[in-house]
């Protein structure tokens, strides 16, 4: 009886100590069991994932968001065709150090998805949204996690707002003419002339066996893949009217090639601490699209990993391992909740 009334006279005092931002104080009679169970749960509600939504300018806007927003906040950025949902696994292994925060754009996942009659859906337009998220948010620093279609929304806000950037974490995502090779050919003609014919190709990418190939290709071992990621995505690209939208951004991705000078003018002038976690199968963004960073960036943290595209879903604990050590040491912990760059 006695030692019950302990736990819970512990578990009580941790729960306070939390709340208040202050140390558990525990007796030094405490039993190391007892301690034990208290940083269990403390820990296991650091990495808890809560689901939330927002509205900006109009549109329900997505989130999943775990840790305590007194540690540095990681924006976490997704690519196509997937959501925040790619994150799932990534959030609780940052969860303890980090306040990670991980929106849907507006058509994806779980935001709201307007007609293309209704809303344009360009890189700008989600930049200015996800901006405009971090605000109601109150994220004022903050480091960018960028995979695909992370980039041009992360280098956009990254340039928007470089004094709000602690640290940005580049998992295949674009930045220079060298990482768009073979598989770009048939979207820059779609670029150039945007006919149905040119879009035929492009659909292609939207079924079920673009979705698939675009998790499989490049990786070790298929079985280390849950399939449940590509269906999931395929569900959601074949609600209506959704393709029309991944249509109108795969035209909308040729404004991004020509802002690449102003991206890499910004990783030379400001020289934003810089990890790069890169499939090196992967046949959308190559790693020849990795190596050009090394030129801009004076001290960049470099890993090619034996994946695809979506390196998360085979390689998370090892891309967890190299952030934690890399936010650890770049992203100053100050009081109060308010991070600076080392």
């Amino acid at each position: 009886m006695k030692n019950k009334l302990l736990l819970i006279l512990v578990a009580s005092m941790a729960s306070i100590a939390v709340y208040a931002n202050k140390p558990v104080a525990l007796d030094v009679h405490t039993s190391p069991e007892a301690v034990s169970t208290v940083a269990t749960s403390n820990s296991s509600e650091m990495r808890r994932v809560t689901y939330k939504t927002v509205k900006v300018d109009g549109l329900d806007i997505f989130y999943r968001e775990a840790g305590s927003r007194a540690n540095p906040t990681v924006l976490l950025l997704h690519g196509f065709p997937t959501s925040s949902r790619m994150y799932r696994n990534l959030m609780p292994m940052l969860a303890e150090r980090y306040h990670v925060v991980a929106p849907d754009y507006p058509g994806f996942g779980n935001s709201s998805a307007p007609a293309v009659d209704k809303f344009e859906y360009t890189f700008e337009n989600i930049t200015n949204l996800i901006d405009k998220f971090t605000q109601e948010l109150k994220l004022d620093r903050y480091s960018i996690y960028l995979q695909d279609y992370g980039g041009p929304v992360g280098f956009r806000l990254a340039v928007k707002h470089p004094e709000r950037v602690q640290a940005l974490v580049v998992q295949n995502g674009n930045a220079y003419e060298e990482g768009l090779r073979e598989f770009w050919n048939p979207i820059k003609a779609y670029w150039k002339d945007r006919t149905d014919e040119n879009a035929k190709p492009i659909k292609k990418i939207f079924e079920l066996d673009g979705t698939k190939w675009q998790y499989t290709n490049g990786v070790r071992d298929i079985a280390n893949l849950n399939p449940d990621a590509w269906l999931l995505d395929q569900y959601l690209l074949d609600r209506p009217g959704n393709k029309d939208i991944q249509l109108q951004l795969f035209y909308s991705y040729g404004s991004n090639p020509p802002l690449y000078p102003e991206w890499q003018a910004y990783f030379r002038k400001h020289q934003p601490p810089m990890l790069i976690v890169w499939g090196k199968n992967d046949f959308i963004f190559p790693p020849e699209g990795a190596e050009p960073y090394k030129r801009d960036l004076k001290k960049v943290e470099f890993h090619l990993l034996n994946t695809g595209h979506f390196a998360l879903e085979e390689d998370c604990d090892v891309i967890a391992g190299h952030m934690n050590k890399f936010l650890d040491k770049k992203v100053k912990r100050s009081g109060g909740g308010r991070m600076s760059a080392k």
